[in-house]
């Protein structure tokens, strides 16, 4: 017997799906309920499954139901009889995968059918109750268990997030209402879908997420997810159009205070990142406000008639450390986390593109020269402050334009090359095309004609993602071919589903800004005209690897990738219009690889590792060198993802300028846009020194009681604040050695 279902009504037929040998095919058989006892019906129902509130499968028991609806009656003064069960139950329709909370409904609606309204209701009280019970406990065992958890992250339950450095009563605050956040977001989003597409695709897209097809990012949190601002409104009116009492900045003080203060109030109304690429160019205006336009050319002058008597450089450096520091603290408004704060450098033909038509208030051009110097000094200044304290932010990219297989501006080539060898962290975003931008870690946002954007903030100004629904890739090519389904046709089948499923998020978005609930787009801190639907997608590698196709740089490999994200750049312009864009990325993945290999591999689908890559490659493959890494973000790859990834290419030790040097090269040949160097740096438990280099103990004190910085996906945390699924991953990343970099 197989696709067994239950089909009640006034007939009160079971129908059962069996083989006929004689024609070879499925034909359908129709038993009456009122044929057979309680008993035979629980022999037909031995092999449906149910969804659970969970998500998870479970077999179908009558029994369940049966002393429900019993004690429903009890609690009225009256008693069920095997009759009255059987003619309740005649009412049901229960299919493979039908749901809990359907099935109790389904009971409510066949109690009043029967005539039962005070068991009806009593069975609406009793659902309610379990519910309310179920909901407590559940927060009680959270509760134990998050307290009980070696770090924030890892007692997380939703979005374990290395972010969060410290677990506190701030932090148990801010995880409780999570599970009443995703439910009310589903609602919201699944009432949205059946008004515009229809019950039957609102339902299909709970089951894909519920069986963990695709997954929502970010449902734990009401507001959109990401931007790249501009902080012009800022500049001419203060916060007051977001709901501040600030004015506007007047001079370099009420600058650096007033930024913090708007960075906080914008990032409390973004789920995701805080990209200012505006930033430096601002500080430079009011620099020179205070100092004059050569004033880079005098920094060792001192201006400063206190005590103190500092120099120029040094009220500079000041600003710096009081921006920085503030924006690295915890934020009430967070979580008890930092801003996602992300900023950009710019080589002098990026500036030109994107800046040359700007204006400040007072009518005057941004100026290169004293931009280019507080560019360079920032940068030394945060690599050097980062060996006196743990500084994840901001996340920097430098912008490089490239030509004839190199650098054009061959001064921020050279400076780039310089800061990696002294060690810095950061991400490079190197382009033959001025009119597209990174400034964060994502790829491209092509400014001119809106076609691409980084979708954890980067980009141009006043760009970024409204909302993120990512694809399993090998739990849906694994599902397709189990099914003798094209993996083409079912990856394009579901993604078609989710575009439709972003529309009905961007109309609740709308309607939020109709409502007056997002006054960033009011304002014009965000152009909601340039923020894009994302699809992301997981999982790419292993359902490849479970396809058979090794994974490196090679002809079957490349038109694997091209094939399947193709598929969705397709379905990205098929939707788009005039006010709604699509791109595409390969999500980050810091918490959903770990939680789709684990629910993978629970359902039985080939698992290969316990978290799945964010990348192209393998990140413990030991065959790869470093400029295969490159080859496999170059541009064959990355042709159809439009919303970005990044290389983090990991090292052993620190390579010297020329390398570096060579390697940008490399990235401008192989048409590698996005990407950074990973060399964990020491950091010593006990005397607190910080050390770039990758070492086993402290060469201060001496101690082996070491944690280590690195990138887990993005930004820099300790490894101690990793979830222990990621410090896993992290202690199994290959780090290249030295002598297997290019040389020049």
């Amino acid at each position: 017997m197989s696709g067994l279902h239950f089909c009640f009504g006034q007939h009160c037929t079971i129908v059962e799906n069996f083989f006929c040998p004689k024609v070879c095919t499925i034909r359908k058989k129709a038993v009456p309920l009122h044929s057979i006892s309680l008993e035979k019906f629980k022999h037909y129902i031995m092999e449906t499954y149910i969804i659970k509130r969970d998500g998870k499968k479970e077999l179908f028991t009558i029994d369940k139901i049966k002393n429900a609806i019993s004690k429903a009656f009890l609690a009225v003064g009256a008693f069920a009889t095997e009759e009255t069960l059987t003619n309740i139950l005649s009412h049901l329709r229960v299919n493979n995968e039908t749901t809990v909370e359907e099935i109790q409904n389904q009971v409510e609606v066949a109690l009043m059918a029967e005539g039962y309204y005070q068991v009806a209701k009593a069975y609406m009280l009793y659902r309610h109750q379990h519910t309310e019970d179920r909901d407590t406990q559940r927060r009680l065992d959270f509760m134990m268990n998050y307290v009980q958890a070696s770090n924030a992250a890892e007692g997380s339950k939703f979005d374990a997030n290395a972010n969060v450095e410290h677990k506190n009563i701030a932090t148990l605050i801010g995880e409780l209402p999570k599970q009443g956040f995703i439910r009310l977001n589903r609602r919201l989003l699944t009432e949205r879908i059946k008004e515009m597409f229809g019950k039957e695709l609102s339902d299909r897209y709970m089951n894909l997420l519920n069986q963990h097809f695709i997954y929502k990012n970010d449902e734990t949190n009401l507001a959109n997810y990401c931007a790249s601002i501009t902080m012009y409104p800022w500049l001419i009116g203060g916060t007051k159009s977001i709901g501040g009492n600030a004015t506007p900045p007047h001079n370099l003080k009420s600058f650096c205070g007033g930024f913090i203060n708007m960075v906080f109030m914008v990032s409390s109304m973004l789920s995701g990142a805080c990209a200012t690429p505006e930033f430096l160019m601002y500080m430079n205006y009011f620099i020179e406000q205070e100092f004059g336009e050569d004033y880079y050319k005098r920094a060792d002058e001192v201006v400063d008639l206190s005590l103190k008597r500092r120099t120029i450089d040094k009220i500079i450096t000041d600003c710096f450390q009081q921006v920085v520091y503030s924006l690295n603290q915890p934020s009430g408004a967070r979580n008890f986390q930092s801003v996602f704060w992300n900023i950009s450098y710019y080589d002098r033909y990026y500036f030109q593109s994107l800046f040359e038509n700007f204006r400040f208030p007072n009518g005057e051009a941004p100026h290169w020269d004293g931009l280019n110097w507080l560019q360079k000094r920032f940068m030394n200044w945060f690599n050097e402050e980062r060996t006196r304290c743990v500084l994840t932010f901001p996340v920097e990219t430098m912008a490089l334009l490239a030509e004839n297989g190199d650098i054009k501006d061959k001064e921020y080539g050279d400076f780039t090359a310089e800061m990696y060898a002294k060690g810095h962290s950061f991400f490079t975003y190197v382009s033959d095309n001025a009119d597209s931008l990174s400034s964060c870690c994502r790829l491209r946002n092509e400014i001119t004609d809106n076609g691409f954007s980084y979708t954890l903030g980067a980009g141009g100004v006043s760009t970024g993602s409204k909302s993120v629904l990512t694809i399993n890739l090998n739990r849906a090519i694994q599902y397709a071919v189990r099914n003798n389904i094209p993996y083409q046709a079912y990856i394009e089948d579901v993604v078609d589903l989710m575009h439709k499923v972003q529309l009905a998020y961007n109309e609740n978005l709308k309607n939020l800004q109709e409502k007056g609930m997002l006054p960033l787009f009011d304002a014009g801190y965000i152009n909601i005209g340039r923020q894009y639907l994302t699809i992301g997608v997981n999982g790419l590698v292993e359902a490849a690897e479970f396809l058979g196709i090794e994974i490196k740089d090679s002809p079957e490999y490349a038109h694997f990738v091209q094939e399947v994200l193709g598929i969705i750049e397709k379905k990205n312009k098929e939707y788009r219009t005039k006010n709604v864009m699509f791109n595409c990325e390969m999500i980050p993945a810091e918490n959903v690889g770990v939680k789709h290999a684990k629910w993978d591999k629970e359902d039985g689908y080939v698992v290969p590792r316990d978290c799945y890559n964010s990348y192209f490659y393998i990140v413990e493959d030991t065959s790869l060198n470093v400029l295969d890494r490159f080859r496999l973000h170059g541009r064959q790859y990355i042709e159809h993802l439009t919303g970005g990834s990044a290389l983090h290419c990991n090292l052993e030790e620190h390579l010297s300028q020329e390398q570096y040097r060579q390697l940008l090269r490399v990235a401008a040949i192989e048409g590698c846009n996005y990407f950074t160097f990973n060399i964990p740096n020491t950091v010593c438990n006990d005397c607190g020194h910080i050390d770039k280099r990758y070492l086993k103990e402290c060469p201060h004190c001496h101690s082996k009681n070491v944690d280590y910085l690195t990138r887990v996906i993005g930004y820099m945390k300790r490894v101690s604040n990793f979830s222990e699924a990621r410090q896993k991953e992290a202690a199994k990343r290959y780090y290249a050695e030295k002598e297997k970099a290019p040389k020049c």
